[in-house]
């Protein structure tokens, strides 16, 4: 139910993009990625008309990588997903009165939620090392904010309706008047 689609616009070609070259540090980087990626199941071998750039990005702690792909020519032709990420300012709004907090974040989150079988193609990714193509949904793919929105505001909607539980995408907010109801 909750497979990531990756709908595109009838007219959409498939591109080849730009294969970046890589430092021996960011070398050694994309070769643990590719181990421990595949190792997991959540990318495989591709042979897919389709080519998304890899590239490293730095990360807020000095000297660490994020892998990233570069999904801009396929997010050009993704058919957009309408749902909608909730408003801070509502967010904000049901926190009033509250004074205990418990702040949740789902690390790799978005890694839970599998490409819909026969989509994976179209994020494929290249690297010095090959053609890959994920099988879970990673960042950059244009829908992935919605369906991520919409898997957990469904898994979690009897917290969010009883009114003490608040979702951004994949951070939860636990919150409270006080202790012993926070405890409960």
């Amino acid at each position: 139910m909750y497979d990531h689609a990756i709908d595109l616009k009838p007219d959409f070609i498939p591109r080849n993009c730009k294969l970046y070259p890589l430092s021996p540090a960011k070398q050694e980087e994309q070769d643990k990625f590719l181990e421990e990626n595949l190792w997991k199941g959540y990318i495989r071998k591709s042979k897919s008309p389709m080519a998304s750039s890899f590239f490293f990005v730095a990360k807020k702690e000095k000297g660490a990588l994020r892998p990233t792909q570069d999904y801009r020519e396929l997010n050009k032709e993704t058919v957009k997903n309408a749902y909608p990420l909730p408003l801070i300012s509502e967010l904000l709004d049901k926190l009033k009165g509250a004074t205990i907090f418990t702040k949740l974040d789902l690390r790799n989150g978005y890694n839970n939620i599998r490409i819909k079988e026969g989509d994976q193609w179209k994020a494929a990714f290249k690297m010095n090392r090959g053609l890959f193509e994920p099988t879970v949904m990673f960042f950059g793919l244009s829908n992935s904010p919605a369906t991520f929105q919409a898997f957990m505001n469904d898994i979690l909607s009897n917290f969010i309706d009883e009114g003490w539980c608040i979702v951004y995408m994949d951070d939860i907010l636990l919150f409270s008047k006080d202790q012993s109801e926070h405890k409960e």
